[in-house]
């Protein structure tokens, strides 16, 4: 009865914020009409640029409105049906009732106020845990997957950092991703990524658990943070690896450390000493920042945890289960049975799943 309670209460306030952002709307394509209005431009703009962020919300409830009417009307219908027409009647109705639950689901979303960080470039920064070779492989797996899933959000990738094995895995790999709504896109893959199965090298067919960390950390413009030359040590060095033979025989590689925290970054895949200090530079600064936030974050004793987990590295938020061909989010309790496809970067049902539940918590919690 006590969750009954809950969910009406937060079905009520859902839709008193909804409609009072739908009214809100209307009550701005009214001023926008006003002579006092039309005379100033820089009033207009701040209006207009208002009612655009609510358009989507408002039409939203108009929508819902006029389905709650037809939803009324089906329920009525299949009261009333006789056995001839009962079962097309339940099929409209299940039908309505579906479109009724996304439509919740969406508004839910945006009505939540957003992370103004939802819409900066990010870097993801992926490390093997424990596994060896087996988890620096998964590393690999897990860089792929991002790749294609910005790739299907026609989102810019760079590899910024990267720490290779020799045969297709990493011990550390740093992927920088550009674009609107980067970091909103991969903000909820911070945690440890736990994957189950049969290794290569593997003769008796035993299944091997191994681990890897990701991080998603947004980029920081160098107006954000404050860096005095005075505190960086800059080494440079010959590249390792592939790259040809200007890149492994000249000092082109770069090591930035930052002497105050101790945050070290090396980049060595540009031919350019001049580039890779550049390329070091974005990702030292956004570690500083982000080293920083952490902090501040574990200072605050009663600090707020959503149904999507803390966002802590330490956290278990997956498991990836080759052998099943399943993937569980235990954050949310969400299985696919589909891996191949997810790791192949087809990851929207997760990331919307993670994302509508963060907002169902954020308006339960009344932010």
């Amino acid at each position: 009865m006590a969750d009954t309670n809950t969910a009406e209460s937060r079905d009520a306030l859902l839709l008193a914020k909804w409609e009072a952002t739908a009214r809100r709307y209307d009550e701005l394509t009214q001023q926008l009409v006003e002579p006092s209005v039309l005379s100033q431009p820089d009033q207009m703009r701040k209006l207009n640029k208002e009612r655009s962020d609510l358009e989507e919300t408002a039409h939203l409830f108009a929508e819902y409105q006029a389905l709650l009417a037809h939803l009324h009307d089906a329920e009525q219908m299949l009261k009333d049906a006789d056995t001839g027409l009962k079962g097309l009647a339940t099929e409209e109705v299940r039908t309505l009732q579906e479109r009724r639950r996304r439509m919740e689901e969406r508004v839910t979303e945006l009505l939540v106020p957003k992370d103004p960080r939802d819409d900066k470039n990010t870097f993801v920064e992926i490390r093997a845990g424990a596994g060896g070779e087996e988890a620096a492989l998964f590393a690999g797996d897990l860089l792929r997957m991002y790749t294609r899933y910005a790739e299907r959000k026609r989102l810019k990738t760079e590899l910024m950092e990267a720490d290779e094995t020799g045969i297709g895995g990493y011990k550390n790999v740093v992927l920088l991703v550009e674009g609107r709504g980067a970091y909103g896109q991969f903000r909820f893959e911070s945690g440890v990524h736990r994957v189950q199965r049969v290794p290569a090298t593997e003769a008796s067919g035993r299944i091997h658990t191994s681990t890897v960390t990701v991080a998603v950390m947004p980029e920081v413009e160098e107006v954000d943070v404050n860096i005095s030359p005075n505190d960086l040590r800059i080494d440079t060095f010959c590249s390792s690896g592939a790259g040809g033979q200007s890149v492994n025989t000249t000092k082109s590689a770069v090591r930035i450390t930052h002497i105050p925290t101790g945050v070290v970054v090396t980049c060595q895949d540009e031919r350019s000493q001049l580039k890779n200090r550049a390329k070091a530079m974005r990702t030292l600064r956004t570690r500083i920042v982000e080293a920083e936030r952490e902090k501040q974050d574990a200072d605050i004793a009663q600090q707020r945890k959503s149904q999507v987990g803390t966002g802590d590295r330490s956290e278990k938020i997956r498991t990836y289960n080759v052998p099943q061909n399943r993937m569980t989010d235990h954050r949310i309790g969400l299985t696919l049975h589909r891996l191949e496809q997810v790791l192949d970067g087809d990851m929207d049902e997760l990331i919307e799943g993670l994302k509508a539940a963060q907002a169902k918590q954020m308006t339960a919690e009344g932010v």
